[in-house]
C-alpha cells in the first residue's frame, strides 16, 4: 500500500477526519472548480473534506516541486486533459505532495491557518464543472448480470448472445451531450413503436430511464495503429467517476437494430465532478469477476496473471429517486438500488485494452463508459429497466407514489464509496440531474 493509502493519516482540514467523510486525505479526487461570484475561470482543484485545494494556487506558492510542479502547472486551464496528458506519474507525484502538504504531522500543519486562507476554497461557495473536456466517448455493457436481465426480456430462451463472454461489447457514444452533474436532463423525442397496434410515432419518450454505471477516465495516448498490451493497460487508467447514461427505452427498442444505440442514449449523459484516481483505489483492488464453470477464458490478448488477481474494483454503487413530492416536503429521497464494481464481468484493463486492439488510438480525457453496474440480486439492478422487468412489476415508494419510469420532475442521485476492513473509506461524491418535460 502507498504511503498516501495509510488508514491512520489524518489531515489539518478537520473535515476530513470525520467517520463519514467522502473526501478523507486518503482520496484526494481532481476536479475542476471556479470560486461562485469571482468571474475566475474555472480550474483544477483537489478535494479534501469539506474544502478544495485549488492546485493553481499551490503551484505559484511554492509548495510543490519536481514532477508534482509541472503537474501544478498543468491544473491552470479548466479542466483535467492537460494532466492527462503528463500520464499517469505526473499525477501521482502531485497527489503525493498534495498529501504530505495537507497531513496534519506534515511539516505545513505549522502554517495550516495561512495556507487555508491562500489555497482552500469551501465546496459551498464553489461551482463545479465537468471535470473533462471528453474528446471520445464509448460505452462498454461490461455486467453479465444486466446483459442477462436484459437479453431474457427479449429472448429468453437465449439471453446472452453468443459473443457475450469472448468479446467487452461497446458502442460509441455522443462526447457533445456528456453534461456536468446538475445540469437538467431534458425528456427526449424519439419515434417508437406501439407495443399493441404496431403504429410508429414521434414524440416525447415514454420510457425514460437512468444507468448507474462508472466512467474510466484516460491519461496518455497510444499511437494510432498501436494497440496497448492488456499488462500495460493500466498505465492509461487515471481513475473513475459516477456516471449516469440516460436511455429512452422505448426509442432504443425500435432503433437499435441492426447497428445498436443511437438517439435513445445520445441526448445526455451526467458526469459527476470528482474523479477518485487510480492511486486512492489502490486498497480496494480485488480479484478480477469469478467466471462460471463452463465459461470460455478470456482470449490470450485479454488475460494476464496480475489483471486475473487484482484487476476488479470494489466500489458500492447506489442510485436514488427524490420524486417531485419528496423535493417539495425536503426528504431526502428513496434508494433504488445498491451493487457493486466488482460484479462486472470485464475489468477496466481488458476494456482499454480490448478498445485499442484494432489499433484504436485512446487520448487523454477520452471516457469509457463501464455500462449499467448490476448484481444478480433484484435490489442490485442498476437501472429501471430491470428494477420494474420493463414496466411490468411496479416500484412502491413512500407516501403511495409508484414508478415504472422517470417522471418529469423526478431527481436521480448517484452515489459510490469504497470501504473495506484495514482501509479508509472513500466517497466518489454524487451524480445527479432533474428530469424536465420535453420540449
Amino acid at each position: 500500500m502507498h504511503e498516501t493509502n495509510r488508514p491512520d493519516l489524518t489531515s489539518w482540514v478537520e473535515s476530513a477526519n470525520a467517520p463519514d467523510a467522502e473526501f478523507p486525505i486518503q482520496n484526494l479526487p481532481f476536479g475542476v472548480f471556479s470560486p461562485q461570484g469571482s468571474g475566475e475561470p474555472p480550474r483544477v482543484g483537489i478535494a479534501i473534506g469539506d474544502r478544495i485545494l485549488d492546485v493553481s494556487a499551490a503551484a505559484v506558492s511554492n509548495v510543490f516541486t519536481d514532477e508534482a510542479l509541472i503537474a501544478a502547472h498543468a491544473c491552470g486551464t479548466g479542466s483535467l486533459n492537460a494532466l492527462l496528458a503528463l500520464g499517469r506519474p505526473y499525477a501521482s507525484a502531485l497527489r503525493a505532495q498534495a498529501s504530505l502538504l495537507l497531513r496534519a504531522d506534515g511539516p505545513a500543519a505549522e502554517r495550516r491557518d495561512r495556507l487555508e486562507q491562500l489555497l482552500l476554497v469551501p465546496m459551498t461557495r464553489a461551482d463545479m464543472h465537468l471535470p473533462l473536456q471528453v474528446g471520445d466517448y464509448t460505452d462498454f455493457y461490461a455486467s453479465v448480470h444486466h446483459a442477462t436481465n436484459v437479453g431474457s426480456m427479449f429472448r429468453p430462451d437465449n439471453p446472452l448472445l453468443p459473443n457475450y463472454k469472448y468479446v467487452p461489447i461497446g458502442y460509441h457514444g455522443r462526447a457533445s451531450s456528456i453534461v456536468a452533474s446538475g445540469t437538467p436532463v431534458r425528456r427526449p423525442q424519439g419515434q417508437t413503436q406501439d407495443a399493441a397496434s404496431g403504429e410508429v410515432r414521434f414524440g416525447p419518450s415514454r420510457l425514460l430511464d437512468y444507468e448507474l454505471e462508472l466512467g474510466v477516465v484516460i491519461a496518455g495516448a497510444n499511437q494510432l495503429g498501436a494497440a496497448v498490451p492488456i499488462d500495460r493497460a493500466e498505465r492509461h487508467f487515471f481513475g473513475l467517476c459516477l456516471l449516469n447514461d440516460w436511455s429512452a427505452r422505448d426509442v432504443q427498442a425500435w432503433e437499435y437494430q441492426p447497428l445498436g444505440p443511437f438517439l435513445a442514449k445520445n441526448f445526455a449523459t451526467t458526469l459527476a465532478p470528482w474523479v477518485v484516481t487510480a492511486d486512492a483505489l489502490e486498497p480496494f483492488r480485488v480479484p478480477a469477476f469469478a467466471r462460471a464453470e463452463g465459461d470460455p477464458a478470456p482470449l490470450p490478448y485479454l488475460s494476464s496473471a496480475e489483471d486475473r488477481a487484482r484487476g476488479g474494483i470494489a466500489v458500492t454503487l447506489e442510485a436514488w429517486l427524490r420524486t417531485p413530492a419528496m423535493q417539495q416536503a425536503g426528504d431526502a429521497g428513496v434508494r433504488l438500488s445498491r451493487g457493486s464494481f466488482t460484479d462486472m464481468y470485464w475489468t477496466v484493463a481488458q476494456l482499454i485494452t480490448h478498445h485499442t486492439s484494432n489499433g484504436c488510438n485512446l487520448r487523454p480525457g477520452d471516457l469509457l463508459g463501464s455500462g449499467t453496474v448490476s448484481g444478480s440480486a433484484k435490489d442490485a439492478r442498476g437501472c429501471l429497466l430491470e428494477l420494474t422487468w420493463r414496466g411490468k412489476e411496479p416500484i412502491a415508494l413512500p407516501g403511495g407514489e409508484t414508478r415504472t419510469f422517470l417522471q418529469d420532475g423526478d431527481e436521480l442521485i448517484l452515489r459510490g464509496y469504497c470501504e473495506r476492513d484495514g482501509a479508509r473509506r472513500i466517497g466518489l461524491g454524487e451524480c445527479r440531474g432533474v428530469v424536465l418535460p420535453a420540449a
